[in-house]
């Protein structure tokens, strides 16, 4: 890989550390304020104004992690990468900075609450650091690829393959929380940032086991997507 492929790596994994570090001082926070005795399930109530401000948080994330990617590639497929690989280092650092501020989690099974748009995630925190290890070998094969001056693309059954991978995986996350809302019907789950009663229950609701069997298959998609995604480029040479 070129040096100037390194630096931008270095750098932009600086930056998704640091903004790790943010996202873990919020949660440290949040976690004083709702909190006290430490975090567990069920979900205590948030009020509205926080779990608003929450959400466009959030998204506001993924868009500066976006602009990362924007920034740091040349070519679209090269976009793509630093915007997986940010990502990716934004999501181990936050657990790291945790460890450290708080000694939590006590493993890596220990459930966590990953997102919250838009109803909440939940699962082991080695399931999404997983995932972000395997995003990063996708991209830093991407950038690989780029320097060696390729063409470089997904082909159809390639993005299928990632796609549907990283779709079972999230459906994983979205599950136990997106089962509950969905039994109380659709209406429900549209207006779910609106209503406080269905929140309430929600944020009582206790997640009851994890599928690993259905994130074994979507990493086995994705890690096959890439192998052939790689295998397929390096013939270019």
């Amino acid at each position: 890989m070129k040096k100037e492929s390194w630096k931008k790596i270095l750098i932009v994994g600086i930056f998704a550390a640091a903004m790790g570090f943010l996202e873990a001082v919020i949660v440290v926070y949040l976690r004083k304020l709702y909190y006290p005795q430490g975090f567990n399930f069920p979900l205590n109530n948030i009020e509205t104004l926080i779990l608003n401000v929450e959400w466009v948080r959030e998204f506001f994330t993924i868009i500066m992690l976006i602009c990362i990617g924007l920034l740091a590639g040349k070519t679209l497929y090269e976009k793509f990468a630093y915007f997986l690989y940010s990502f990716a280092i934004w999501d181990i650092f936050y657990y790291i900075w945790l460890k450290v501020i708080l000694n939590w989690p006590s493993s890596l099974f220990t459930w966590d609450l990953l997102f919250l748009i838009p109803f909440p995630w939940t699962g082991p925190i080695l399931a999404p650091i997983i995932y972000s290890v395997t995003i990063t070998i996708l991209a830093l094969c991407i950038i690989h690829c780029e320097d060696k001056k390729l063409k470089v693309e997904l082909n159809k059954v390639e993005w299928a393959l990632f796609i549907l991978g990283s779709m079972l995986i999230l459906y994983t996350f979205l599950y136990d929380y997106g089962q509950f809302i969905f039994k109380k019907g659709i209406y429900q789950l549209l207006t779910f940032a609106a209503n406080e009663t269905l929140q309430q229950q929600v944020f009582s609701y206790i997640p009851a086991s994890y599928n690993w069997a259905l994130f074994v298959i979507g990493e086995i998609l994705i890690v096959i997507s890439i192998a052939l995604f790689y295998k397929r480029n390096l013939k270019k040479k």
